[in-house]
């Protein structure tokens, strides 16, 4: 408070304000004496809250005369009829003339700011009433005490209803001249942020202004919003519902949530008013109301408070009457112990006893905030405690140990909602005239038809529009109970401007800062596709690939063992298997391969060698039949594979890749994947996808689940999906941000594809398909000829051909020296001729063939 405006104050006459000032002691002090205690009050005593709290200061000093009987305290009252410059005056008198060493109240924050000021500059302690003192309060006036319990979690438990019925608006109502709507709000909309709602209008209140009131309610009468959190003062909220009623605003659809200050004096309005208030819900703040010391108290408050105020008709006490109570407890037994000033401070902050409003202790200058509320429901005379919510607990039916607490306030049984409807009120207006009809925009470009497509007749003036959302979008306005009017127009553009009009695209993050979505209704996910290559395309080995190369090297192995063995044992008997080294490895090899195929029993000698071929047998046949099944397989069954293994192969080669036009692929691709700008390519249509990668201008290509099920359908044999499907966002249908629409929406939309009608469309979609390359490239794989066998025979033939090329080369050359041998002898005087000669030198060569020839001659 500045000092200027508190010159201002104090320039007023105070005279004009001594009229119907009173003073209030025990029974046996009414003027101030040396050595007494003096305590100031400053309360609205035109309101029900001063009222309460007069009542329940006076019999807090009684009870701590009864407690103590220490009558040297004496209790000064002021009206400051709920004006800040009133309550500033009446603080300056008491401190003045009064000579108080404290003073309880005021109630609010307008009222207290001030008196704060006052109480700092004379060290007097202001223990306030006042709701929601901010944070930089207590060291602006070091001398002003919270008295009343925070009540900001309450605007938790308010968003907590809110998300329990599933409203995702709110529009809130206050008083344009109540400070605390300035803590209440932030914290409101914080709250409402957390369960998915939001604030959709603030509609500020002047006090006592019927004219701009109804012009008020006629604006929010009008939006789409119905779901209202009231904050005001209660003689402001009285004049609101009243208005309300009469306007045929409590009716059917309207949900009102009103805040602690109405909620909590509900007890105290006339019938009248009640009437005018059927169906709100409501959050106050909790006390206990059990136990002797309340029982007590609400026996003598009731007398009391129908004696001193018989024009009320409830004498019921309030939290009101609890806080102001247990204040002037705290108050009275530190004036008892100390004088005053910081003295008197110290001790009243160091107070710590159980009131009626809870545990009374001070921390930074603040009783401790309000964890638990009440919620209550008005019906017929009065209300209904419908249960309670705990901060960090949730809602529940019962309080302290044994109760079962709940998420949502459902749990908490029936509520009976304005104009007595027994079910949930939607919360929000269906539009209804021309004017409000729904515009959904349709994109012209989409590359799939099979889900989006707009068609425009040959003269160019009708549209039509087809595919699988637009079905599914007219099936779920169908499953919504009210008819929502409704016009499809044609879009051109890309999809992220798409976003921010129409209700056709895919969900994405970003896209969220412009509009938010209804749940997908196809499945979420990017898809890599390649072209794929047949795992036999290597024919002439295709006979290896039955086994794995373990698998063969472990045949090979064990197939030598066992010839081994049967060798070393049947070696003795049997004189072919002896011999040189390379005659015996040969018989070893022959052994190890022809027994995979034949036991040769009758040829073996030994018991061990038989009973090794009769279990290697066993297993050979099974390895034989292994095969043979594995090899016919092949043979007749198309396998495939991809041309390419991850999306790292692609990296690692630098390949290029495609995606669809105007898609967020292509933001997912080089800021997620990590490609290179230059290397995605944009395609238009299925066609360009499928000659770009047959003709290898992209390795591969990315598309989303539902688009990825078309183009495979549409192309079966030539291409198949690799790798992990990349978490992105489905296909959803798009509302303006915080549209009213898109809960019903959602609900319609979930109702359609559980009931089996999108799974239909899609199959009938599919179904239609018909495989471009389903005759071309399904071939089955044949054996053909085989290089191994050839190689082998070939090598073979050349050995075998060197050696009988020596055999023969011997055999030519012997039989020509008998031929020359016979002709000698019948002519003995012929001479061998150079022919002979020539075969004579050669057959140097073989001295002993030779010799043998000459011995004869």
């Amino acid at each position: 408070m500045s000092q200027f405006a508190l010159v201002f104050y104090f320039l007023i006459t105070v005279s004009g304000f001594r009229e119907g000032i009173t003073t209030f002691g025990n029974a046996n002090t009414i003027e101030n004496e040396p050595g007494m205690g003096i305590l100031g009050a400053i309360i609205d005593n035109s309101s029900r809250i001063g009222k309460e709290e007069r009542v329940a200061i006076q019999m807090a000093l009684d009870d701590h005369f009864d407690s103590t009987g220490n009558p040297r305290l004496v209790l000064h009252v002021r009206n400051s009829q709920g004006k800040p410059s009133q309550a500033a005056l009446v603080a300056k008198g008491l401190i003045d003339e009064q000579k108080v060493q404290a003073i309880l109240g005021p109630h609010t924050w307008e009222e207290t700011s001030i008196v704060a000021e006052v109480g700092s500059e004379t060290h007097t302690p202001i223990v306030s009433f006042a709701e929601a003192n901010p944070m930089w309060a207590a060291e602006l006036w070091p001398f002003l005490v919270q008295a009343s319990r925070n009540q900001l979690k309450q605007m938790e438990a308010i968003a907590n209803i809110v998300q329990s019925w599933q409203w995702h608006q709110v529009t809130v109502i206050y008083g344009d001249r109540d400070s605390s709507a300035n803590e209440v709000l932030p914290h409101l909309f914080d709250a409402l942020k957390q369960v998915g709602a939001e604030i959709s209008h603030l509609v500020a209140l002047p006090p006592f202004a019927s004219s701009s009131l109804i012009t008020e309610l006629k604006k929010i009468q009008n939006d789409q919003c119905r779901v209202f959190v009231v904050h005001l003062s209660a003689p402001l909220a009285v004049q609101l519902f009243e208005k309300a009623k009469e306007m045929k605003m409590m009716e059917k659809d309207y949900v009102w949530i009103t805040t602690d200050p109405i909620t909590s004096l509900v007890h105290s309005f006339n019938a009248s008013t009640i009437t005018s208030m059927q169906g709100i819900i409501g959050v106050k703040s909790y006390f206990p109301e059990s136990g002797n010391q309340f029982k007590n108290f609400d026996h003598r408050f009731r007398k009391r408070f129908s004696t001193e105020h018989p024009e009320d008709g409830n004498n019921e006490p309030g939290i009101f009457a609890a806080q102001a109570y247990d204040a002037a407890r705290a108050v009275a037994q530190a004036m008892t112990e100390s004088s005053k000033g910081r003295k008197l401070l110290a001790k009243l902050l160091r107070s710590d006893f159980h009131g009626l409003s809870g545990r009374i202790k001070f921390n930074d200058q603040k009783l401790a905030p309000q964890h638990v509320f009440q919620i209550i429901n008005v019906n017929g005379k009065s209300y209904r405690e419908l249960g309670y919510w705990s901060d960090g607990l949730g809602f529940s039916q019962t309080i302290g140990e044994g109760a079962t607490n709940r998420s949502s306030m459902r749990d908490l049984g029936q509520v009976f909602w304005p104009g007595g409807p027994w079910y949930t009120p939607k919360g929000w207006a269906v539009p209804t005239t021309n004017s409000n009809v729904l515009r959904i925009g349709v994109p012209t470009g989409s590359t799939f038809k099979q889900y989006v497509n707009v068609k425009k007749d040959p003269l160019g003036n009708n549209l039509s529009f087809s595919g699988i959302a637009i079905d599914l979008f007219k099936a779920t306005l169908i499953e919504l109970p009210y008819h929502l009017p409704y016009e499809l127009f044609p879009f051109e553009g890309t999809y992220d401007s798409l976003v921010k009009q129409n209700p056709f695209a895919s969900i994405a993050s970003r896209r969220y800062e412009h509009a938010e979505f209804t749940h997908p209704y196809t499945e979420s996910g990017l898809i890599m596709i390649v072209p794929v290559r047949s795992k036999t395309s290597n024919k002439a080995w295709l006979f290896m690939k039955p086994f794995t190369k373990a698998m063969w090297a472990l045949i090979g192995a064990i197939n030598v063992y066992n010839g081994f063995v049967v060798w070393l044992i049947e070696r003795n008997y049997c004189p072919e298997l002896k011999g040189s080294v390379l005659n015996q490895i040969g018989s070893l090899i022959w052994l190890s391969f022809t027994t995979l195929f034949s036991l040769q029993g009758d040829k073996l000698h030994s018991n061990f060698s038989r009973m090794t071929m009769v279990v290697w047998l066993f297993m050979a046949l099974i390895i034989t039949q292994t095969y043979t099944a594995n090899l016919a397989s092949m043979l007749t069954v198309q396998q495939f594979e991809p041309t390419v293994a991850d999306v790292d192969a692609l990296l690692r080669t630098n390949a290029m890749v495609g995606y669809c036009k105007g898609s967020f692929v292509s933001a997912y691709l080089t800021e997620v994947l990590r490609f290179p700008h230059k290397n995605i390519m944009q395609f238009n249509s299925t066609e360009e996808y499928d000659l770009a990668i047959r003709s290898k201008v992209i390795a591969a290509t990315f598309l989303e689940a539902p688009f990825a099920k078309i183009f495979l359908a549409k192309y079966c044999k030539a291409f198949m999906p690799v790798g992990p499907t990349f978490k992105v966002g489905g296909f959803g249908f798009v509302f303006p941000k915080g549209s009213m629409l898109l809960p019903s929406v959602t609900e319609a939309m979930l109702k359609v594809t559980e009931r089996g009608d999108l799974r239909t469309l899609e199959n009938n979609m599919l179904a239609s398909l018909k495989c471009l390359d389903a005759e071309t490239d399904g071939a089955n794989p044949s054996l053909s000829p085989n290089v191994l066998t050839g190689g082998t025979s070939t090598i073979a033939l050349v050995v075998y051909i060197f050696h009988i090329r020596k055999s023969i080369l011997v055999h030519k050359t012997n039989w020509k020296l008998i031929l020359d041998v016979m002709k000698r002898w019948g002519n003995p005087n012929r001479r061998f001729s150079r022919r002979d000669s020539d075969i004579n030198e050669e057959s140097h060569a073989y001295p002993s063939n030779a010799s043998a020839l000459q011995a004869q001659v």
